[in-house]
């Protein structure tokens, strides 16, 4: 039976309290009893010389384990740089490089230099060589830590060299085949090698690697791949195909979270994740801009009612419909946006083709049952069947002009290199509050005066 919230909460209280009252022996013994990613919430809620005097008293991997845990930011590069250089590399030691290469990249040069000049010459190299690809990239989320194997071995030998690189080596799920230049051929099922008879070249075995990837490649791009294919690993490969590291899908899944939660933020017109910890002079700073350039877009749609005054004047009743197709525009064109957003990111921009179309075919559907219930809604309060019609139209061509921007303002932004997620949420209520005010007071105008 698994350990319940509840029981994890009272440990993290207790474990708080005796770092509280300095009691580093009583955290040591009872901080085993959490799982690192518990600790890591503990370790935030405390200040720094705390966080400092608990990590201090956890075991060298469980201190590791936890301080990984921690959110990504400059908390957790503070509390690093906090400790001395030798305790940093002690803590780096014993991580897989692609975590600990995470971690001291949030360092500033000087204080990386500290801690890599504490390591071995060999961990060094591997920390630099990782730290000069882009964070974002495959190259940032790759480790270099993996079994391979020469295409030339029986599987006898291979299993011997499986059983002998695999105790360096954490958690690997794929065996990856190179030939003498270290370019690779292909993948290799543990099963297929453990059935094997053992003087059988493993080359017969090899499976060709579905996907993989170059260092520069996006993370999203990555964790399209692993999640399209549902790979446990795909391999980083340099342009002449040689293997340079693996990435799993363990470090996707943060991808994805991360880069979810990015769009999420965006789409709202907050542009920092940090915003969940930010005071409420920080979040003004944050989202004030924005609320601003909204403004400005909400005016300008608002300055099409003054084009039609005497309109407005004859037939009172407008005043209670256009807010009503703005906002049911706007919302249509909210979920048709969010849908393309989350196609696009999920599936890449070629995934959109053909999806205009058939957003622009919901708005039809949907403006005609929506058109006609505020039509009905008006004949009741204006008793003239034409205003019903006028109301129809306006509602109903909104809704069309709602489902192709949804569709069509993000696909397009992603086209031309911009986030979609960025600026797609102004145009698209922009345009239909544009479109809803000009549709129903143009067309009242021409049909009712």
């Amino acid at each position: 039976m698994g350990t319940s919230e509840h029981d994890i909460e009272q440990r993290q209280k207790r474990l708080q309290a005796l770092a509280a009252r300095g009691d580093l022996a009583g955290v040591r013994e009872h901080a085993a009893e959490l799982h690192p990613s518990d600790l890591a919430d503990l370790v935030e809620s405390l200040d720094e010389a705390q966080q400092i005097e608990l990590l201090s008293a956890l075991p060298t991997e469980l201190a590791s384990d936890t301080l990984a845990e921690m959110e990504e930011g400059e908390e957790r590069g503070d509390l690093l740089a906090a400790l001395t250089p030798e305790k940093g590399a002690e803590l780096l030691h014993d991580l897989p490089d692609d975590d600990a290469v995470d971690l001291i990249s949030e360092l500033e040069p000087d204080e990386q230099s500290k801690i890599l000049a504490e390591l071995s010459v060999d961990e060094a190299g591997e920390l630099k060589g990782l730290l000069q690809y882009d964070e974002e990239t495959a190259g940032g989320l790759m480790t270099t830590e993996l079994v391979e194997l020469e295409a030339r071995l029986t599987a006898g030998q291979a299993i011997e060299q499986v059983r002998a690189q695999g105790q360096e080596v954490e958690d690997f799920y794929t065996v990856f085949v190179v030939d003498a230049d270290r370019r690779l051929l292909g993948t290799l099922r543990l099963d297929d090698l453990i059935i094997a008879h053992p003087e059988e070249s493993i080359e017969a075995l090899v499976e060709e690697p579905v996907a993989t990837v170059m260092p520069d490649v996006d993370q999203e791009q990555v964790g399209r791949l692993i999640a399209r294919y549902n790979l446990a690993a795909i391999a980083v490969v340099t342009e002449a195909g040689e293997l340079l590291g693996r990435i799993t899908f363990d470090d996707v899944i943060d991808v994805i979270e991360a880069e979810q939660t990015e769009d999420i933020f965006r789409l709202a017109g907050v542009t920092d994740e940090d915003e969940l910890k930010h005071t409420w002079t920080q979040s003004v700073r944050t989202r004030l801009p924005w609320l601003l350039l909204n403004l400005l877009t909400a005016s300008l749609a608002a300055s099409v009612i003054l084009l039609f005054e005497e309109t407005i004047d004859a037939v009172i009743t407008l005043v209670f419909i256009a807010p009503i197709i703005a906002a049911m525009g706007g919302s249509s064109g909210t979920q048709s946006l969010a849908v393309t957003i989350r196609r696009i990111t999920i599936q890449g921009s070629g995934s959109a083709r053909g999806f205009v179309a058939k957003e622009i075919l919901i708005g039809l559907v949907n403006g005609a049952v929506l058109g006609g219930g505020i039509a009905a809604i008006a004949f009741v309060l204006d008793g003239d069947p034409m205003l019903g019609m006028v109301v129809f139209l306006a509602m109903w061509g909104n809704q069309v002009v709602a489902g192709f921007a949804g569709a069509f303002i993000p696909t397009t932004l992603d086209r031309m290199g911009v986030d979609p997620s960025v600026a797609s949420s102004v145009f698209v209520h922009t345009l239909t509050d544009l479109c809803g005010f000009f549709l129903l007071l143009g067309l009242a105008s021409k049909l009712l005066l």
